[in-house]
């Protein structure tokens, strides 16, 4: 596993992450045993940043992280967290609200100091107005946050951050092939200022595994079922706002540009990981089988110019107009 330096400090952080939002739960049940046996193959395959929330599974993503940090060494890994959903979204934040869900995350993950806290998608007025980075910031000088970050929804909430929030060391954005519009601003921006990025939904709700199909049917309680129109958040988390019937179309055509000897989802993941203002890449996994497939993308050789070019050509005639929600 290759490492990456993350933000202003110089950090070195795997260039593949784990994210945890499946471990909770939101993407049909995911127990406890299975939970651990993912924790513990992306740890023995070189991962050493996870990325949570509190709100994934109310808690039991930050909790089962939390038993497993009982077992490794907390400071060999790198724990990213969420505030900024649940009961406060979209209009009810205050400071001790924020403080209090701060703690919660605290107590879950069995830690003293958070390393890193990101605003959780919070509506754009909210950012704008600053105020839940000062009451984090609070908890900065308190020593219960090493760092501030911010999830974003769309293009224009991450360049204002940036422009704007001195106190910003990270953006987690959604950034797979079917959705190619930061790199002409965001990535570049944020590389000259030294923030690092996050790349979330790499292979859009692994439509870009390849394993789907027409037939393919999600359970009741996953997102991929109740939120793939975007009724119940925004449609950009669920298949990266695509269409799953076009979804299905495109990745036949990506399909015939995959590289001989390399899988579907390695070769996205290695897409996202071949520009270097991204820092880490936060494919889930439900299975120990897919953390190990998602953290062999680091020894992937660089994609050629033309795949580049076929897959940005590709976005540009077809992909881009079928992409639906806030971006």
């Amino acid at each position: 596993m290759k490492t990456r330096r993350f933000g202003k400090e110089g950090i070195e952080i795997s260039e593949v992450g784990l994210g945890c939002w499946q471990i909770g739960g939101n993407w049909g049940e995911v127990d406890e045993a299975t939970a651990r046996s993912v924790l513990t193959a992306a740890v023995e395959s070189g991962v050493t940043f996870f990325d949570t929330a509190n709100v994934y599974g109310d808690g039991r993503s930050e909790s089962l992280i939390g038993k497993f940090l009982k077992e490794e060494t907390p400071d060999e890994l790198f724990i990213a967290t969420k505030v900024g959903r649940g009961p406060m979204y979209p209009g009810d934040y205050t400071e001790a609200g924020v403080r209090a869900d701060i703690e919660a995350s605290l107590s879950r993950l069995g830690v003293e100091t958070l390393d890193l806290v990101q605003t959780h998608c919070v509506p754009s007025e909210i950012m704008r107005s600053g105020e839940i980075y000062e009451w984090l910031q609070a908890m900065v000088d308190e020593g219960k946050i090493r760092r501030i970050g911010a999830s974003v929804e769309t293009v224009a909430e991450a360049e204002m951050l940036i422009e704007n929030l001195e106190s910003l060391y990270s953006l987690q954005v959604i950034f797979n092939v079917f959705r190619q519009k930061l790199i002409a601003t965001v990535l570049e921006k944020a590389k000259e200022r030294e923030i690092g990025i996050i790349a979330r939904v790499p292979l859009a709700s692994g439509l870009l595994s390849g394993k789907f199909s027409a037939d393919t049917a999600f359970g009741e309680e996953d997102h991929r079922n109740f939120n793939k129109d975007g009724d119940a958040f925004n449609v950009g988390e669920t298949f990266a706002g695509v269409p799953f019937d076009k979804g299905l179309e495109f990745v036949k055509k990506i399909e015939s540009i995959v590289p001989e000897g390399t899988g579907l989802a390695e070769m996205a993941l290695r897409w996202i990981l071949d520009f270097d203002a991204v820092s880490t890449v936060i494919p889930g996994a439900s299975r120990p089988e897919q953390a190990i497939r998602n953290a062999s993308a680091s020894d992937q050789e660089r994609l050629s110019d033309d795949v580049h070019q076929q897959l940005k050509a590709l976005y540009d005639t077809e992909i881009e107009s079928a992409v639906r929600g806030a971006y």
